[in-house]
C-alpha cells in the first residue's frame, strides 16, 4: 500500500505565497490516520496559512494537499468537509442566539443529508435529535442543553464550538489554537474532553501552550519560516538541538519541569 493510501493527510512540497512574499515554502508532511499531531512555532511562522491551506480557505501556489489519497488543494472548504475534514477556528464560531442543543443539531442536520429541508419539522427528525443528545454528553453539556450560547462562559462555548467541529462524523480534525484564554484548570479538563471526542480520528491542532502540545501530541510538527524543520515525537522534539535554536528555548525546559 502506498504511502498516499495509509496517510490520512498528506502535503507533498506545498508553498504558498501572497505577492512576491513566499510564506510557506515547500512543506512536506505525512499524517497517519489516528494520529495526533501538534503544529508549533513562533508568531509568523506560517502556522495559520499553513491551516488555510488544509481547510481549502486559500490554495496552494503550488504542491499537492491530499485527504486520504485524495487530492483536495483547489477545492471549497464546504466540499473538503463533506469529504471527511473538520476545522475549528482561532475565534469562538458559534451562533449566540441559539441554545446549545440548536448549535449542535444545525451542524448535525447537514451531515444527516437534510440540507435545506426546512418544511420538516425539526422535532421529528429522531436521527438528528439522537445525535444532538449524544454530542451533549460527549461534550460535556448536557446540563447546559437549553442554555443559548452567549451566556456559556468561554471554556464551554469553546466545547460546544469543538462540539459543532465534530458533529459531521469528520475522520480528520483541525482544532486552531483550541485552549487559547483558558486558565490553567480549565486548559487541563479541556486537554482530556479533546483527547475523548477525537478517540480514534485523526487530529491536527495548532497550539502556542507547550503544556497542552506535550500533554496532548503524538507528533509535533515545528514550523519555521514556513518550513517545518523537524516532525517526530514530542521526546524527539524536545531534544532536538534544531527545534531548541529556532523556536522552543527555554519553553522546552518550563515544559520538562511541569511548567508551561
Amino acid at each position: 500500500m502506498s504511502q498516499a493510501q495509509t496517510c490520512a493527510l498528506e502535503l507533498k512540497d506545498v508553498r504558498k505565497s501572497f505577492g512576491k512574499t513566499e510564506i510557506i515554502r515547500g512543506v512536506n508532511l505525512a499524517v497517519q490516520a489516528g494520529e495526533r499531531v501538534a503544529v508549533i512555532g513562533p508568531n509568523g511562522a506560517g502556522k495559520s496559512t499553513l491551516f488555510n491551506l488544509i481547510s481549502g480557505r486559500f490554495g496552494p501556489s503550488s504542491g499537492e494537499v491530499l485527504l486520504h489519497g485524495q487530492r483536495i488543494d483547489g477545492k471549497k472548504p464546504y466540499e473538503i468537509n463533506r469529504m471527511g475534514l473538520s476545522r475549528s477556528f482561532q475565534i469562538t464560531n458559534i451562533f449566540p442566539k441559539l441554545s446549545v442543543f440548536e448549535n449542535l443539531r444545525c451542524a448535525v442536520l447537514w451531515s444527516l443529508g437534510y440540507r435545506y429541508t426546512f418544511f420538516k419539522f425539526l422535532a421529528d427528525l429522531e436521527d438528528a435529535n439522537e445525535r444532538t443528545e449524544q454530542l451533549l454528553e460527549m461534550i460535556r453539556l448536557d446540563k447546559k442543553r437549553d442554555v443559548l450560547a452567549v451566556n456559556l462562559t468561554y471554556a464551554e462555548q469553546r466545547a460546544l464550538e469543538i462540539g459543532v467541529t465534530i458533529a459531521g462524523g469528520a475522520s480528520v480534525i483541525l482544532l486552531d489554537e483550541p485552549t487559547a484564554g483558558m486558565s490553567k484548570s480549565e486548559t487541563a479538563r479541556f486537554i482530556h474532553l479533546i483527547r475523548e471526542v477525537t478517540e480514534g480520528k485523526t487530529l491536527l491542532t495548532v497550539e502556542h501552550d507547550m503544556g497542552v502540545v506535550f500533554g496532548l501530541a503524538d507528533k509535533i510538527a515545528v514550523v519555521v519560516y514556513g518550513e517545518v524543520i523537524a516532525f517526530d515525537t514530542p521526546e524527539a522534539v524536545r531534544a532536538n538541538a534544531k527545534v531548541q535554536e529556532a523556536y522552543l528555548g527555554s519553553a522546552v525546559a518550563d515544559a520538562q519541569a511541569g511548567g508551561h
